[in-house]
């Protein structure tokens, strides 16, 4: 059982100062002070001077590892549960990007299992970018309804030179189908779609919504930041009902490239009209950033850093001067809303135990909370993975 008292609240909306009893890896009471009485072997944490978020969900993430583009010496490594603790990630959702062939939907399935165990909530998507989708069992429908695990399908390729080039009837019966799968299986049932930088852009994402039945809450495409025509076009895809998500991992060479920062993505959106609730933000965690030239040579290669995700949060606040409740929003509850995680991303009386203090004015990771277990206290690792 665990008690952190007098921290001012952001559920991600403002509460004020209050208490939180954690017990059984649930928030079980949330007041203005709670006396847990001598016989109860209770931790206590103070609060005082700190903010209480809900745990950040990073809903990209290579967990095993990705990349491959220059040859077998530029696979990117798993990632390892004291990274992912330490960017005060509580939630994960696992995927397969370039590479479906060395790393298999078997290796991401017990990957998210190993995590599970040490202590995190993991989550994963079916397939990788190949279309047709390389599923476990012998379609997308039956990989959401017999693996806990899997809550929708991704990352598919579209508009990239190193997707498998489908058409739109293909992408149309891919989103049909995670329609279908997340209706029986009671899960999310969305299709996380790699954005590339050719010129069809979002075609087959407005294209479903206008030609097919298909509800658009069922696409999230990622990497919408990563050049400012994208970016443009998918302003009015947003206002409109569409979601978009930011991907927070960058370095200087894309930013010079016309990559956005994902905090001044945000900032843009908003401005434009768009609902707060339809934008997430996502690292791409342990995936690669490969820069080619206009052959389409690989010329360079960076690994995406899941700590970028609440940094940029963190720049929102203090560089865009977006409010701290609104721009926790594209990191816990848009993300627990869109995936339908019904007990993550808030500070809820029911929810989870995912919690994060930070300090009041730098907004600086203090302490790490995963299902009720105390993961970084103070700055300093509690809980590393099993062979770390």
């Amino acid at each position: 059982m665990l008690l952190v008292k007098n921290v001012s609240v952001y559920a991600p909306e403002p509460l004020g100062i209050r208490d939180v009893f954690v017990a059984g890896g649930k928030i079980c009471s949330i007041q203005e002070s709670i006396d847990p009485g001598r016989d109860l072997p209770v931790e206590v944490i103070d609060g005082t001077g700190k903010l209480l978020l809900p745990g950040f969900i990073d809903s990209h993430v290579h967990i095993l590892g990705g990349g491959g583009e220059g040859g077998y010496r530029t696979r990117t490594p798993e990632l390892k549960l004291s990274d992912m603790v330490k960017a005060g990630t509580t939630t994960v959702v696992g995927c397969l990007g370039t590479d479906g062939v060395t790393r298999r939907m078997e290796n991401l399935v017990a990957k998210a299992k190993q995590l599970k165990d040490e202590g995190v909530s993991c989550y994963i998507y079916t397939g990788s970018y190949d279309v047709p989708v390389r599923t476990l069992l012998p379609d997308i429908r039956s990989d959401l309804l017999f693996i806990d695990e899997v809550i929708g399908v991704g990352e598919v390729a579209i508009a990239d030179h190193r997707s498998s080039q489908p058409t739109f009837e293909e992408f149309a019966r891919i989103v049909a189908d995670v329609r279908v799968g997340g209706m029986l299986s009671g899960k999310g049932g969305v299709v996380n779609i790699h954005m590339g930088d050719d010129v069809q852009m979002l075609e087959y994402l407005e294209r479903v919504r206008k030609e097919t039945p298909l509800p658009a809450y069922h696409m999230v495409p990622t990497h919408m930041n990563r050049n400012p025509d994208l970016f443009e076009r998918g302003i009015p895809y947003a206002r409109d009902g569409g979601f978009v998500d930011f991907t927070t991992s960058s370095f200087e060479a894309f930013q010079e490239d016309g990559e956005l920062k994902s905090s001044d993505a945000l900032k843009k959106m908003l401005d434009a009209g768009v609902p707060e609730e339809n934008i997430t933000f996502s690292s791409d965690g342990q995936g690669s950033l490969p820069v080619f030239n206009r052959a389409g040579e690989m010329v360079d290669l960076q690994v995406a850093r899941m700590d970028s995700l609440y940094q940029e949060v963190r720049d929102c606040v203090q560089q865009e001067g977006i409010p701290l409740e609104t721009a926790l929003k594209v990191i816990t509850s848009n993300v627990a809303d869109h995936l339908r995680l019904s007990s993550k991303g808030r500070v809820r009386e029911g929810l989870d135990g995912d919690l994060v203090l930070v300090e009041r004015e730098s907004l600086e990771i203090q302490t790490v909370i995963a299902l009720g277990q105390v993961m970084l206290r103070d700055g300093n690792l509690l809980v590393k993975g099993s062979f770390e």
